[in-house]
């Protein structure tokens, strides 16, 4: 009996699940095994070394949003599956972000494994291609792959991308197309072309090439990706006929935004939430206090440096109005969506960036109503989801 085909996604492990997006990519899977009669598989990119990614978070200090660092005891090149996740480590994420659940091992992708546990009771089975029992059978189709020179094709197309003027987010004519993996100890380091492979250790892809290995692993079907994974997908089109593998089908990944309890919001509204630009959510309906504001030229016969500095204080009160007329359109604002738009704003967009690029997932994982609600939603074909926290 063949296996199901496989609905893909993924992320290097983060602590906390950050960010959030990680979630959204997990249900996005879900949803579409469940359409498809698939299998959804979360794939842990636990021997990625981004450590400063993995590491950098926010959460809340005294009711207040901050960014956060966790500090690892590794060798830099450590992987991030290795990492040391300790009671001092868990003290911190339960400062941050509240009651977590404690990891079987002391490491990072066991915290990671535990806090993801209300997605895979839900069907989403966790994946991790350093699992010793998957990964040394694939060693000698690795070493085949690094015979074939694929770095030459990636270059080509990295070439052939930028003419194009397509993105870029990672370069292989300068990145690493392949690296050594101790399983040991978890250090990874660059392996250049020609550079024998240390005794003992596995070889390792670099993110150009993950796309390849996670299909020589499992029979995907299906991969669910953000925007700059399905840019660097792009890298691989050239590939696939040469390593022997069917390309899967990209799945892009919907966006999710929580809103706070009795906020009203659609997703036209949310560029102009973004930006703060409360008259385009709503304009105050009467008369603003900066059309009260006549200006008049000054008399000539004042000084030249009177008639200047005068010109600069209308200038200047015509500043203070216009202020005055945004907290106007923002009281407007406010009416139409239950609530002051700036809190919304920062809410949606914490230090201006997208909610589920900064938040962590470990609020959303820990409220089951919540997860329900996102997985209904991915049922649909909407590029942005919004919903309201139940």
């Amino acid at each position: 009996m063949s296996p199901r085909p496989v609905i893909a996604t993924g992320q290097q492990i983060g602590a906390g699940w950050s960010p959030a997006l990680s979630v959204a990519k997990a249900l996005a899977a879900l949803a579409e095994a469940r359409r498809t009669g698939g299998e959804a598989i979360y794939w842990l990119a636990d021997e990625d070394h981004d450590r400063a990614e993995v590491a950098t978070v926010a959460g809340w200090t005294g009711g207040r949003l901050v960014r956060h660092r966790f500090r690892f005891d590794a060798r830099m090149g450590t992987a991030t599956g290795w990492l040391p996740w300790t009671p001092a480590h868990q003290a911190e994420a339960v400062s941050l972000w509240g009651p977590l659940p404690e990891p079987q091992e002391p490491t990072l992708r066991s915290h990671v494994l535990a806090l993801g546990r209300p997605i895979w009771e839900r069907g989403l089975r966790p994946f991790s291609p350093t699992e010793p029992t998957v990964r040394e059978p694939i060693q000698s189709e690795l070493e085949r792959w690094r015979a074939l020179d694929l770095e030459a094709l990636l270059a080509g197309q990295a070439e052939s991308l930028v003419a194009q003027g397509a993105p870029l987010p990672l370069d292989p004519r300068i990145q690493a197309a392949w690296f050594s993996l101790d399983p040991r100890t978890g250090q990874r380091q660059r392996l250049d072309a020609g550079a024998p492979l240390p005794k003992g250790c596995w070889l390792s892809p670099g993110a150009a090439l993950r796309p390849l290995m996670q299909s020589l692993m499992l029979p995907v079907a299906g991969a669910v990706l953000g925007p700059s994974e399905r840019a660097y997908w792009r890298l691989c089109e050239p590939l696939w006929d040469r390593v022997g593998l069917a390309a899967p089908k990209i799945l892009p990944r919907p966006s999710v935004f929580v809103l706070p309890s009795g906020f009203r919001l659609d997703a036209g509204q949310l560029d102009a939430l973004r930006l703060g630009a409360w008259d385009r959510l709503a304009a105050w309906p009467g008369p603003l206090p900066s059309a009260r504001f006549q200006g008049v030229d000054p008399d000539p016969s004042w000084p030249e440096s009177l008639q200047t500095r005068f010109q600069r204080e209308q200038v200047r009160s015509r500043e203070r109005l216009t202020k005055l007329d945004r907290r106007l359109h923002r009281l407007a604002a406010a009416r139409l969506l239950g609530g002051d738009p700036e809190h919304l704003r920062q809410t949606f967009f914490p230090f201006g960036v997208p909610q589920e690029r900064v938040m962590p997932g470990a609020p959303w994982l820990r409220n089951g109503a919540l997860l329900d609600a996102i997985l209904t939603r991915m049922d649909s074909t909407d590029p942005v989801i919004l919903l309201e926290e139940p």
